[in-house]
């Protein structure tokens, strides 16, 4: 998977091996073993690159696309946590992964905020109601 993974975030980057090399310190042919599977890099170059690539240590090395529905790699902090099925009263279940990442325990209260160009997203109504306090103490432009 390390190769497959090193690959596709390159390439999702738009660089070239030789970018990268030179970002990480290596030669253009130690990137291309590396996305060929000929060979690993040590773990500070592994680092190295998650962070060049903008992506976790274990997700460069472990990530396998049948667990996020097909699809590669999602640059560092953006996830896609699967399908859930609407239910007759409108009710979804949030996928475990999802409640565990962002703190969601049974009885919090989420904002469901939409946009009918780019869709819906839930948020802790707790940090929801903290920003909307705040904008609201920002000076007003009355001009």
């Amino acid at each position: 998977m390390f190769s497959k993974n090193l690959v596709q975030m390159r390439k999702f980057l738009s660089m070239t091996q030789e970018e990268l090399a030179e970002k990480v310190g290596v030669t253009r042919q130690s990137i291309a073993k590396w996305e060929a599977g000929d060979s690993l890099p040590d773990l500070e170059k592994s680092k190295l690159l998650a962070e060049v690539l903008g992506v976790s240590l274990d997700e460069l090395a472990n990530h396998e696309p049948e667990d996020n529905l097909g699809l590669g790699l999602a640059p560092k902090g953006k996830y896609l946590f699967g399908m859930v099925t609407v239910g007759d009263k409108g009710q979804i279940v949030i996928p475990a992964k999802a409640r565990k990442i962002f703190n969601i325990s049974p009885g919090d209260s989420l904002v469901v905020l939409g946009d009918e160009d780019q869709g819906m997203a839930l948020m802790k109504s707790d940090y929801f109601l903290n920003m909307a306090n705040m904008v609201s103490k920002l000076p007003r432009d009355n001009g």
